[in-house]
């Protein structure tokens, strides 16, 4: 083997170093060459185990002044980083680790035991109507999912029996063997981290004590919900193993597209047709909110084509409860198509006494 390297060195940091540097030191280098992030990588795993070994002397104040007045010869045996496995190294120093990476070990996503798992998050899409946005509305979900087995009623175990505690472990879920002076902590490999034993496992979950099934999950959704948002349902998920908390259901939203209205953000955009004597004259129209309760539009004389109309607090409402965006309505003046004699000289005649009256007031 080849003579070590100065740990400073390794660190890349001066013998003046404060710990804090040291610390940031060593995160960045944990970070970089760790074994999730480099798999298969010989030369990062050495770096890495090399990068743990220094931040160990280092970050210690007894041992970091035994460094600095003998360099390697004084720190004696210790632990060797360069010929122990990388499990062994995660185990040993897993309050070290778990202070870089939120709480795991680091390798393989190996976490440090603080009692059953969560369970997985489960994420779906519903389609919901614009009517059931405008008012807000509750839908029953259908996920599809790992889910309490029925006939053992979750324990795994057949009728008449039961689970029973782990005898290598003592329901602890995991052993602890000695390695010299150090001692580590691995997940029991006969109760696989359960703690319990099944003699005669269940015949329809064969033991998991969840099976496969389809269920539906009632979903509230609020009035104002629109696409792209998302919901969540807390402890919908999948179980978690070993009787642990479920995860949550998170539901995508999607809104149907609706004939008579287009939304925009808080706001509601409607077209009404209207006739050319009713953009002359004037009107009031009538347009039913998706709910079904009507508001009147006042069309005001002299109404051109795709003149926009707007009601304040007729829109869809806020999700914060601020009351509600507003609805816009497009006029669309109708043209008819087909014309009886007598129409047609109407209009020839009101054509007539438009230009003539266009003409006065130009001349005016």
């Amino acid at each position: 083997m080849s003579e070590k390297r100065d740990y400073y060195e390794v660190l890349e940091v001066s013998k003046d170093a404060n710990t804090e540097e040291i610390r940031k030191a060593y995160r960045k280098a944990a970070l970089k060459f760790h074994p999730d992030r480099n798999p298969d990588d010989a030369a990062a795993e050495t770096k890495f185990k090399e990068a743990t070994e220094a931040y160990s002397v280092l970050s210690d104040e007894q041992k970091r002044a035994q460094y600095d007045r003998f360099g390697h010869a004084g720190m004696g045996g210790g632990f060797d980083f360069q010929q122990a496995g990388m499990g062994d190294i995660l185990s040993q120093f897993q309050d070290l680790f778990s202070d870089f990476f939120g709480g795991f070990g680091g390798f393989g996503g190996q976490r440090r035991r603080r009692g059953p798992e969560r369970g997985q998050d489960v994420r779906v899409e519903a389609q919901i109507t614009l009517k059931d946005a405008f008012e807000g509305t509750k839908h029953e979900v259908g996920i599809r999912g790992s889910a309490p087995c029925d006939t053992c009623n979750g324990t795994g175990a057949a009728e008449g029996t039961r689970a029973e505690r782990c005898a290598q472990c003592g329901g602890n879920g995991q052993v602890t063997t000695q390695r010299g002076f150090i001692m580590f902590s691995t997940t029991c490999p006969r109760c696989r981290g359960t703690g319990e034993q099944i003699a005669k496992p269940c015949a329809d979950c064969s033991g998991t004590r969840y099976v496969e099934k389809k269920r539906k999950v009632l979903v509230t959704f609020p009035a104002g919900i629109d696409s792209g948002q998302t919901l969540r349902v807390p402890g919908q998920g999948m179980p978690g193993p070993a009787n642990g908390v479920p995860g949550d259901l998170y539901v995508d939203v999607v809104l149907e597209e609706d004939e008579r209205f287009q939304r925009d953000g808080h706001d509601l955009v409607a077209r009404r047709e209207i006739s050319f004597p009713e953009a002359a004259l004037g009107t009031e129209i009538t347009v039913e909110l998706p709910d079904g309760a009507s508001v009147a539009a006042e069309v005001p004389a002299g109404t051109q084509p795709g003149t926009v109309i707007s009601i304040r607090g007729k829109g869809m409402p806020r999700l914060d409860g601020r009351g509600r965006g507003d609805l816009h309505v497009v006029t669309e003046v109708a043209v008819p198509k087909k014309l009886t004699r007598r129409a047609k000289k109407l209009l020839e005649e009101l054509e007539a006494e438009l230009a003539e009256a266009n003409g006065k007031a130009q001349t005016a």
